[in-house]
């Protein structure tokens, strides 16, 4: 009978374990739901039929935020991998090899990939290491890099490490979406009214690549052919416009408008006044900031806001880099420079969750204005600014005035960079219009548009004429999050499918806390050692009177 029941006991645990070969399922049980994927996630994985290589470049000896980081991004991918087998990773350690280490980080630094230093202890020894906290996702011939680490500024250990976390599965999702693109949208970037030279928006242009494929187009053809500038416009799914410098016409105008009743997207960059650091390094070091008149007022004014001819001054600013002494012993010092504002991130929206701090330059503020359409501020300065009318003389001599909060009345922040969404009307509703259209149209359908007041958010540094990394300044070596910001801007103006929705998942990982930690160790190390060894002393004696009275007996 005992036999029959193991028996038994046995063939039900096996007919267990072959269900669930064909039946697996997961269940979530975590309060944030973070090992449940979104559907845009599970999404970017369902067109791979052949094997997606991982190689995860976290293996080996690491501290402890890395190899939780490691333990997070394995668990994530293995999520993706219970959706489609195809999907595989690997841990790889590059600098394993001592003698090949230093070639090895020199080819990873040349493929984009930062190193981290970390601290590392052993045997009471204190070392300082580099660990490369990155991914690669190949596919066929194609192979895309992915930062495991997202730091921001002034965060602590915790705060990067859930950083990190949250940002794991857009960051994976991305990275498959990019590997597995067939059809490619359109963007078009606007010339003719003295935007960027192309060297100044390289950076910014390569990284959209990715997605998306690009094309210019110049307005000056819209004075002898406007229908036919506004056909070829309506070829692309989104305008980019990067700081005009000059007025634009009413045709012009009135194309723009058609483009974005008709329901183009688009992302104006733009700066009402005229003011550039490199005019002030003249023998006054001053110059005059003056209005700069695009013309553009009127076509803002209808869809919802008005970009003010002024700059914002923030305490919480960028730094400047000067020198000072003679020729041969010049030094150069950050200085911290009002007119450049940095910009903390509001995690208000998917644009701007998890986003490291913004950096802009002489920036302009913005009012919404009441109307049907919504409004969404995605950049504000902080409530220490304040914002100062032109014309007036703007020059280096402020660098030597005392910084006062109490010039500061209090204030919220001036809106810098806003999301319009909503049913966008034409700008020439009961108006005269410049040209007659075959087919215009004064109501259009559901549409977005975001306008920045800063041209020179996109504008990436140059380094011997070669474009530097969009948000990167080589005079203090500091990194914005100029980039990320304007390319989350473009995902969510032509994302259909919400993908970029998964940057508001958010995950919180519970830390111990080290300076409680370092306070009960004692404590608890008599509670994890003294006490077994208490039980099994006790134990003892209980069994050896026992022993004893019963042999007595």
């Amino acid at each position: 009978m005992k036999g029959t029941s193991i028996i038994g006991g046995l063939l039900i645990v096996i007919v267990i374990n072959l269900i669930s070969n064909y039946a697996y399922q997961r269940f979530d049980l975590t309060e944030d739901k973070r090992f449940t994927l979104s559907k845009a996630a599970l999404e970017s994985t369902s067109q791979f039929d052949s094997p997606v290589v991982v190689d995860i470049l976290l293996e080996g000896s690491l501290p402890g935020e890395f190899a939780r980081l490691q333990n997070e991004t394995v668990l994530l991918l293995e999520q993706f991998q219970s959706r489609n087998k195809n999907i595989v990773y690997n841990l790889v350690d590059p600098l394993k090899d001592p003698s090949t280490r230093e070639r090895t980080i020199g080819d990873l630094q040349g493929l984009g990939l930062k190193p981290a230093s970390v601290t590392i202890e052993e045997g009471g020894k204190m070392t300082q290491e580099l660990v490369f906290p990155w991914a690669m996702v190949n596919h066929g011939n194609k192979t895309v890099k992915v930062s495991l680490l997202k730091n921001k500024l002034g965060a602590s250990s915790e705060d990067r490490i859930n950083n990190s976390v949250q940002n794991l599965e857009y960051a994976f999702a991305d990275a498959f979406k990019k590997i597995g693109l067939t059809q490619r949208k359109k963007i078009a970037v606007l010339k003719g009214n003295g935007e960027l030279d192309d060297r100044y928006i390289a950076d910014f242009l390569t990284g959209l690549k990715e997605y998306y494929n690009i094309g210019a187009i110049t307005l000056d053809s819209t004075k002898n052919h406007p229908e036919r500038v506004l056909e070829q416009l309506l070829g692309f799914d989104l305008a980019l416009i990067a700081k005009p410098t000059e007025a634009f016409t009413e045709v012009e105008k009135y194309v723009l408008d058609q483009y974005i009743v008709k329901g183009g997207k688009s992302l104006w960059l733009v700066d009402q006044v005229a003011m550039e650091l490199d005019s002030l390094f003249n023998e006054r070091g001053s110059n005059v900031a003056v209005r700069r008149d695009l013309n553009l007022d009127d076509f803002f004014f209808k869809y919802g806001l008005r970009i003010n001819p002024v700059l914002v001054n923030d305490l919480y600013n960028t730094p400047i880099v000067l020198a000072n002494g003679e020729a041969n012993d010049s030094q150069y010092n950050p200085l911290p420079w009002v007119f450049h504002p940095m910009i903390f991130s509001k995690d208000n929206h998917p644009i701007t969750n998890n986003m490291e701090a913004v950096r802009l330059q002489f920036a302009n503020a913005i009012d919404t204005l009441v109307n049907a359409n919504t409004k969404t501020v995605l950049l504000q300065s902080s409530p220490l600014s304040k914002v100062e009318g032109v014309p007036q003389q703007i020059g280096f001599d402020r660098l030597n005035a005392p910084l006062d909060k109490e010039a500061y009345p209090p204030n919220p922040g001036f809106p810098v960079a806003v999301l319009l969404e909503g049913k966008f009307n034409s700008a020439y509703v009961n108006r005269i219009k410049p040209f007659t259209l075959k087919n215009p149209i004064e109501n259009g359908d559901s549409n977005k548009m975001i306008v920045i007041a800063d041209g020179d958010i996109i504008k990436n540094q140059l380094q011997q004429g070669r474009p530097l990394e969009l948000g990167y300044d080589k005079w203090t070596n500091s990194f914005y999050g100029n980039k990320e910001f304007l390319v989350n801007c473009v995902n969510y103006l032509l994302d259909d499918d919400g993908f970029i929705n998964i940057r508001n998942k958010n995950v919180a990982i519970p830390l111990l806390d080290a300076e409680k930690v370092v306070g009960t160790k004692t404590k608890w190390q008599l509670l994890t050692i003294g006490i077994p060894i208490l039980l099994v002393v006790l134990g003892g004696l209980v069994q050896n009177y026992l022993r004893k009275r019963r042999f007595a007996a």
